[in-house]
């Protein structure tokens, strides 16, 4: 059985262990979850090399983040450029859960910040932040 079939296998087990109101199903879904994991377990994804290249600094600061709390070391390359990030980790943790949840918490930074600096605008420089007023295109004098 590939990785992904016992991953799918996975989820199907946990949607009958939670979904049901019966102790014996939910014994036998525990079980067979326990045996699917160690399947899994035993059939390890190889890991690969993966370059990041990040140009805004708070982002780059919660991908770093996100990847020393699930245990990754990030890295650079001998010359590479500070915007770039390297990771060794195996492409499903990537697409499945470090992708996404730095997608989800950058879009929540990127969100706070535009709040931040449209009140420290308004507040400390002037309280009008609409765009310039576009002029009809007139002869030059």
């Amino acid at each position: 059985m590939t990785r992904d079939e016992i991953i799918a296998k996975i989820r199907k087990v946990e949607a009958l262990f939670t979904g049901s109101e019966f102790a014996g199903e939910m014994n036998a879904a525990a079980s067979a979850l326990q045996r699917l994991k160690a399947q899994l377990a035993a059939v390890p994804e190889a890991t690969s090399e993966f370059q990041f290249s990040l140009q805004d600094p708070w982002k780059r600061q919660i991908f770093l983040a996100l990847a020393r709390r699930h245990g990754l070391a990030p890295y650079r390359q001998y010359r590479q450029r500070h915007s770039t990030v390297m990771l060794r980790t195996t492409n499903a943790f990537i697409n499945q859960v470090l992708w996404p949840e730095f997608l989800e918490l950058s879009k929540l930074l990127h969100d706070y910040l535009g709040e931040a600096t449209r009140d420290i605008i308004t507040r400390g420089v002037h309280g009008d932040l609409s765009e310039a007023v576009e002029q009809p295109n007139l002869p030059h004098a």
